[in-house]
């Protein structure tokens, strides 16, 4: 450890981990320290069953009726992968997928009036959804061939439309969406967090629909991606990956100080050791006064017996309740996983419900998503505060990744981190800098 790098990494999330594999592929001498003896940090894995009724102040479960203990990884921060999405490109071209296995979630739902309902990314699909009436049901269809058929470089594609100087807002204007049709388009299906992206360009709400139909064209029933025994193997796949660039890794370790000279990094300081470094990158928690809390974020880890209700039985899923249909600013996440996913013992499955906190009754605001769950066996509810750094790091040499937020798949946590590679490299990361061998292709 008495030696310098070119960038220390403090701290085993997965957003700590997919950097550490990102710099190690670019060439970068990394050190990866953790003070924990685990990988993953804030959105660890939690097995067995036991120690997450430990974690929670709650009576052990009986094995009896839980099934046994192993059986059981029950993630802190669920999130889904979008199939089509960066972090799976991310996955498949450094190799990590070696580690890894995929299956997809089966069903995507969108919440409307207080029912749920499959959420309609093609043309057969919107003319039998139940969300629209029957003249709305082909104004969205001519909306998705629009979309299906725009090519940014291509201007032929774009009709009469303008997307880089028209906004979203008036795109949908242009097609005469309604305020319900384009709730479930901002949010179920570009996947929006609030309403503040319908003054932006419409390119961007393109963009985004594209990766959502995208995605679901490659497996079919859903967009979404889930590995097998949850994400606690995502953060040790790119803990290897970066081992074979060469980056060293220090589990247990703790870090009494990020040690400063002037304005800018120098290292770190361990037990009386120094390791010196260009620049360090590390989660909220270990520099509280370089962050500033912005908000919080509930969960409620529910265990069910039985798939949710008006899912068709579907044994992994999400749903998107927009932020309009319950009088909020922000949207709630409901996501499920189950044995399918090797996360839960046999008939048990994994509800998450999670969003922004706006009021001083948490748990009464997502209660439009827990309704939806029916019978709850056992609730474990946390609130977390939501950090984001003070500045941007180019004149540190600090770079602090932002809390976890409420939303049930990774597109946020991978911008964030491709934000992050941007700000201390000067550079997007050259996904052609990664060796790929022929197994892995």
């Amino acid at each position: 450890m008495d030696e310098e790098y070119d960038c220390i990494v403090l701290g085993t999330g997965l957003k700590e981990c997919i950097l550490s594999g990102m710099l190690s592929v670019s060439g970068k001498k990394v050190l990866h320290v953790d003070r924990n003896k685990y990988y993953g940090g804030e959105s660890a894995s939690i097995t067995p069953l036991q120690e997450l009724f430990q974690k929670f102040g709650v009576k052990e479960p009986d094995e009896k009726e839980h099934g046994r203990g192993r059986d059981w990884n029950v993630d802190l921060v669920p999130k889904f992968l979008m199939a089509n999405g960066l972090l799976v490109k991310l996955l498949i071209h450094t190799g990590v997928t070696r580690y890894l296995e995929f299956k997809s979630v089966e069903g995507s739902y969108v919440y409307k009036g207080g029912k749920i309902y499959k959420v309609p990314v093609d043309q057969k699909e919107a003319l039998s959804s139940d969300l629209m009436g029957i003249f709305e049901k082909r104004r969205f269809r001519n909306f998705l061939i629009f979309v299906q058929d725009f090519q940014e470089n291509d201007p032929k594609t774009w009709k009469d439309v303008d997307p880089q100087h028209m906004s979203a807002y008036q795109l949908y204007t242009k097609f005469g969406l309604d305020k319900n049709t384009q709730d479930f388009t901002g949010h179920a299906l570009a996947l929006y967090l609030n309403d503040d992206y319908v003054n932006e360009p419409a390119t961007n709400l393109i963009r985004r629909i594209k990766l959502y139909s995208d995605s679901l064209a490659r497996y079919g029933k859903s967009p979404y991606l889930y590995p097998l025994y949850g994400l606690g193997e995502l953060p040790q796949g790119f803990a290897r990956l970066s081992a074979i660039y060469g980056g060293t890794y220090m589990l247990n370790t703790p870090v009494d100080e990020i040690v400063f000279e002037g304005s800018s990094v120098v290292g770190i300081k361990s037990g009386g050791v120094v390791a010196k470094c260009k620049q360090v990158f590390c989660d909220p928690s270990y520099i509280k006064e370089r962050v500033k809390k912005t908000g919080q974020v509930i969960r409620c880890i529910c265990l069910l017996n039985h798939p949710i209700p008006n899912t068709r039985d579907a044994l992994s899923t999400q749903i998107i309740i927009p932020q309009n249909q319950v009088n909020r600013k922000s949207d709630i996440y409901v996501s499920l996983v189950s044995n399918t996913h090797q996360v839960s013992a046999q008939g048990w499955f994994i509800a998450m419900v999670s969003s922004k906190v706006e009021t001083s009754y948490p748990e009464l605001e997502i209660k439009p998503g827990l309704d939806l769950l029916g019978s709850i066996k056992q609730k474990f509810v946390s609130i977390s505060d939501y950090y984001e750094p003070i500045d941007d790091g180019k004149d540190s040499k600090l770079f602090i990744s932002k809390s976890y937020d409420a939303t049930s798949h990774f597109e946020t946590t991978c911008l964030d981190v491709l934000d992050i590679y941007k700000r201390a490299t000067g550079e997007e990361f050259d996904f052609s800098k990664i060796k790929l061998e022929s197994e892995d292709v």
